[in-house]
């Protein structure tokens, strides 16, 4: 089996579109809209095949997880890049651009390179590279 897509709620459809086009190459398909109940989404594909939707409705609550603490539940999503160079100037480019860095680029005990950075609605997406061991 393969993961098909993960989704995600926004309450800024087309910015957080822009974000993942940006900065992970995500090309997005065309926005679906279902004026009955005002929902709209769109679907990014990456180049390893997974998707993503990012979807918007106005009757959906703002979470209550304290972004900065772990918790249960999907907490992040993670892209690979060709190795930690690649790892390094995504963040600082993020950082520069006024994205808030919550992980520095380091490697984990599991081998991973990578850091961790909050995208417009403040969901965590780690950037990383495959482990070294």
């Amino acid at each position: 089996m393969i993961l098909e897509h993960v989704a995600i709620w926004t309450y800024q459809l087309d910015k957080l579109k822009r974000f993942y086009e940006t900065y992970f190459e995500g090309k997005a398909g065309e926005k679906y809209v279902n004026r009955r109940n005002g929902f709209s989404s769109y679907f990014l594909s990456f180049a390893g095949g997974s998707r993503l939707e990012l979807m918007q409705m106005p009757d959906i609550p703002e979470h209550q997880n304290d972004v900065y603490r772990q918790f249960t539940g999907l907490i992040h999503m993670a892209f690979a890049t060709a190795g930690e160079k690649e790892v390094d100037v995504l963040t600082e480019r993020l950082r520069a651009d006024g994205y808030e860095v919550i992980g520095e680029p380091r490697t984990t005990g599991d081998g991973y390179y990578e850091s961790v950075v909050l995208d417009p609605d403040q969901n965590r997406v780690e950037i990383t590279c495959l482990p070294t061991i």
